[in-house]
């Protein structure tokens, strides 16, 4: 029951956000094909519930600048204040909507991570692939990237072993909270995450 309450709530809030965004949304991709250039949204490969692997979408918010031997540079080389505004109020997480719409997402959930990271969990860790992955979760409303990987898993988890509706509705809240506050953006020295490199506990 929780599940079905979950899924039709995901889909009936998408739907009005997009409506009541859409216009934000446009002007999001235009500026972006201006001040980026194309493609206007950037789609990688990402676990979801079970570790399926699925196509997030988000607005691209960097550019492809690279070396002389064609690598990309590194991501604070690529980043541009334009990008960093779309990241700290969370502009760039809105074509995740199409992916909550299609069932591969949830409003709230832990955050998908990387292809790469599967085999590195341990048992604990693996916890978080049992619910749909989200644009929000709680680990994203307790520090976001500003957090170790540890205490990120332990929320995600935590997340995942008491989930309910009323938790939803709260983790929500305060997500609204932290975009307009903008809090907990990046980790120390860092424009995005560290990368994850696995853990000594199983």
């Amino acid at each position: 029951m929780l599940l079905m309450i979950k899924y039709l709530f995901d889909l009936t809030v998408s739907i009005i956000v997009f409506l009541i965004l859409l216009p934000v949304i446009l002007l999001v991709a235009v500026l972006i094909r201006i001040k980026l250039g194309s493609p206007i949204l950037f789609t990688q490969d990402r676990p979801g519930l079970n570790g399926k692997v699925f196509k997030m979408m988000k607005f691209r918010s960097m550019l492809d600048a690279k070396d002389k031997h064609g690598n990309l540079l590194p991501d604070n080389e690529r980043m541009t204040k334009f990008g960093a505004f779309l990241r700290s109020t969370s502009l760039d997480e809105l074509p995740g909507l199409f992916n909550v719409l299609k069932g591969d997402m949830s409003l709230v959930g832990p955050r998908p991570l990387l292809v790469q990271y599967l085999p590195l969990y341990n048992s604990e860790q693996a916890k978080r692939h049992n619910v749909r992955p989200g644009i929000t979760g709680w680990a994203q409303v307790n520090g976001r990237n500003a957090i170790g990987w540890d205490e990120k898993f332990k929320l995600d988890v935590w997340y995942v072993e008491n989930q309910s509706f009323l938790l939803d509705m709260r983790i929500l809240l305060l997500t609204v909270k932290k975009v307009f506050i903008r809090e907990g953006i990046n980790a120390d020295g860092h424009v995005t995450i560290e990368p994850f490199k696995g853990s000594n506990n199983d």
